[in-house]
């Protein structure tokens, strides 16, 4: 299985043009993605700069077909003229798709940071090396405690997935609404976490859990002991770093380590801000 994630602020390259056919055939030629994650996905939201409110849902599973597509909208108000703008992360997955969630992540009130609503999309996929939970997310990046808030509910989630995964269904309804899908433990945290990785949110997102569930292993670090992440983001000059940082991260859980074959950055392309990352499990 092959997945890629990227943050494409919303098809804007660092020449100020949205272009959601050059996001399409930048993805085209990184490789052939069973599960593609993107973050920063625009639904008529013309307010962003270089949009004009495309449909970009519709425009991205146009260019993806075959492809089954999520959408999880953090941001969901009126556009002022009768209908609605939405901004929030995508799931693309040419594998089989099971239950989906959408989780809204805390958004604790704090006057004195920017900050805007944050979801995680949870969908499970039939892949190769069995069933797993796919998440991806795009934390805060003004509010370091909004982050550690944000992780722990993505922990709290992980740990109530695990705890799914043991429950038997013999009894559950079947066809109805009450019916179990699988919840499997496996899984894979990727997106736009907002943080270096020296940050101790890193380490949070790494740390045990309580319970003995499966923790999360940094991918980049179990292919690549010892070595520095390389960066995902400041490659190419940006205003929000001021040297070349890893922002984007893949975490997967304990089973599924030595399943681990690859981990890629693509550093060439100009057209986010962000550089695609991607892993092979096999």
């Amino acid at each position: 299985m092959k997945l890629l994630s990227w943050n494409i602020q919303w098809g804007r390259g660092l020449d100020g043009r949205v272009d959601l056919a050059r996001t399409l055939r930048t993805l085209g030629e990184l490789g052939d993605f069973d599960v593609i994650c993107l973050q920063e996905v625009a639904v008529n939201f013309p307010g962003l700069p270089g949009s004009r409110g495309e449909d970009q849902m519709a425009e991205l599973a146009a260019g993806l077909p075959g492809y089954a597509a999520v959408y999880g909208a953090a941001t969901d108000v009126p556009d002022g003229r009768g209908g609605r703008k939405c901004f929030g992360n995508a799931l693309f997955s040419r594998l089989p798709v099971g239950q989906v969630w959408r989780h809204f992540l805390p958004w604790p009130a704090e006057p004195d940071a920017p900050s805007m609503q944050r979801v995680l999309i949870e969908a499970v996929v039939e892949a190769d090396v069995g069933p797993l939970r796919v998440m991806t997310t795009h934390l805060e990046y003004y509010s370091r405690p909004q982050r550690v808030m944000q992780i722990d509910a993505i922990r709290r989630l992980h740990a109530e997935a695990c705890a799914m995964a043991a429950r038997s269904s013999l009894a559950e309804e079947q066809g109805g609404s009450f019916e179990v899908f699988p919840r499997p433990a496996a899984a894979l945290l990727c997106g736009d976490m907002n943080f270096p990785a020296s940050a101790p949110e890193r380490a949070q997102i790494l740390a045990p859990f309580a319970g003995g569930e499966p923790g999360f292993r940094d991918a980049w670090e179990v292919l690549h002991p010892g070595e520095p992440h390389a960066p995902t983001v400041g490659i190419h000059p940006v205003d929000f770093v001021s040297r070349p940082e890893c922002f984007d991260f893949v975490f997967v859980t304990e089973g599924l380590v030595n399943r681990l074959k690859a981990h890629g950055i693509d550093t060439a392309t100009a057209a986010s801000d962000h550089q695609p990352v991607w892993v092979e499990l096999g």
